[in-house]
């Protein structure tokens, strides 16, 4: 014979009770917890970026033997700005070291340029140009950003995922993207829960929605933040898998802040920025031969290398809107459109004048507007103003100031002019290697 059910404990059946007569009986508290707790996890995520919605087009200048200015085969360089003919819904443009991306507003990417390491991420011959005028790349999903390096580029979908083509190299040469001595040269998904990437010339850095940093790529010159220098060329005996997969870079809670989470992420040719979400204070780690990274206490007079996270104590007077970097020089623009400048001086890519030394700290760029983008490629610089008047100083042998047929190098800011971008009011920028891309609207 079965043996009788147990009866319930009275209290047990005095809480049956009350929830039927509605009555709260402690599982409104667990649930109120549980919304809480969720609320609380929601503040804490680092916004994902949004697609940019002016719709515009995309203008090139400087030179271009490799395609990179999307003109066509037969253009070789542009010393003013030139129309990238068809398309008119471009929502974003990155110029990399020798190819250029456009991304459009339904999320599509474009590729134009060198594609001799799969930078470009689709089928090209150089018997047809297809390298020179831009081509869709194949993606699953629409995309909301993009960046480019040297020889590699990457996506941000619409879900926080990452796709990445093309390769990395280092003093030695070929690295590959994620195996050693493999490029790729179709989109890879490498991460998912991102809001923000940026490329250096060769290493990649992400940040996931709980605010850290993941990096790969190159580390020979501290630009990945998380190895060390006995690590750092090919990845010492830990081999290249060490660098060419996403890893965490570690950073410690500062003082007086509720994490270590990062709301912004940018990038230099060799070093890597991170604005901190809870004070504004700017890290950085990479090469600092040239004062890129500012004066920094913890980097000896002889170590010309910041290999993990530093704050950067000389730039804490101001709370920085976006910070870029060429080759041995850097840009800051501050929330209040102020420009400004610390690194190497040679060829005027500081716009400091012709007199100017070597910047330690961050120095104002003189005679600029209130600006909303800068930019910068190896050693020349650029400025959008709130008008939408490009600015551009620095190396004038690759024509990317488009200042015309006159390539002597610019010291000061000085207004890029031409048929074509005088009439239109400029959004944004992008310096390349030897080129440069502007997203520009009817003014």
């Amino acid at each position: 014979m079965p043996r009788a059910s147990k009866p319930p404990p009275s209290h047990q059946k005095e809480t049956r009770k009350r929830a039927a007569k509605g009555e709260d009986t402690g599982n409104s508290k667990a649930k109120k917890d549980t919304k809480e707790t969720k609320a609380k996890k929601a503040r804490l995520e680092v916004p994902k970026a949004k697609r940019r919605e002016l719709v515009g087009q995309a203008y090139s200048l400087g030179t271009g033997d490799v395609g990179q200015l999307g003109l066509g085969p037969d253009v070789l360089e542009k010393s003013r700005p030139a129309l990238v003919a068809g398309h008119t819904d471009v929502v974003d443009v990155v110029a990399g070291g020798m190819h250029s991306l456009l991304l459009s507003s339904t999320g599509q990417v474009f590729s134009f340029g060198c594609n001799d390491e799969g930078a470009l991420g689709r089928q090209t011959s150089s018997l047809d140009g297809s390298e020179t005028t831009p081509g869709a790349v194949e993606l699953p999903e629409p995309v909301t950003h993009v960046s480019a390096g040297d020889s590699h580029s990457a996506a941000l979908t619409v879900s926080g995922a990452v796709f990445v083509w093309g390769s990395f190299r280092d003093s030695s040469g070929f690295m590959g993207l994620l195996a050693a001595g493999k490029s790729e040269p179709k989109p890879v998904h490498i991460a998912d829960g991102i809001v923000q990437i940026a490329s250096g010339n060769d290493h990649l850095v992400l940040l996931s929605k709980d605010g850290r940093l993941l990096t790969l790529g190159d580390a020979e010159q501290g630009q990945l933040g998380r190895v060390a220098r006995c690590f750092a060329s090919r990845g010492g005996r830990k081999g290249l898998s060490n660098l060419l997969q996403p890893m965490p870079v570690v950073v410690s809670k500062p003082r007086g802040c509720s994490s270590a989470a990062f709301d912004h992420v940018w990038t230099g040719s060799y070093v890597t920025f991170a604005r901190m979400r809870d004070n504004g204070a700017l890290y950085g780690f990479g090469l600092n031969n040239y004062h890129q990274l500012g004066s920094l206490a913890s980097t000896s007079s002889g170590d010309l290398v910041q290999f993990m996270p530093t704050l950067l104590t000389s730039c804490t007077e101001h709370r920085w809107k976006k910070v870029c970097g060429g080759q041995h020089h850097t840009m800051l623009l501050d929330e209040e459109g102020g420009v400004y400048a610390m690194g190497r001086h040679d060829y005027g890519r500081l716009g400091l004048g012709p007199d100017c030394t070597e910047q330690e700290t961050p120095r104002k760029v003189p005679g600029l507007p209130p600006c909303v983008d800068i930019s910068c490629g190896d050693s020349v610089s650029f400025a959008v103003t709130a008008e939408g008047r490009v600015f551009s100083w620095g190396l004038g042998d690759n024509l990317q100031l488009g200042h015309g047929d006159d390539s002597e190098d610019v010291h000061e800011p000085k207004v890029m002019t031409g048929k074509l971008i005088s009439s239109k009011k400029a959004l944004l920028v992008s310096g390349g290697g030897q080129h440069a891309l502007i997203l520009a609207i009817d003014s």
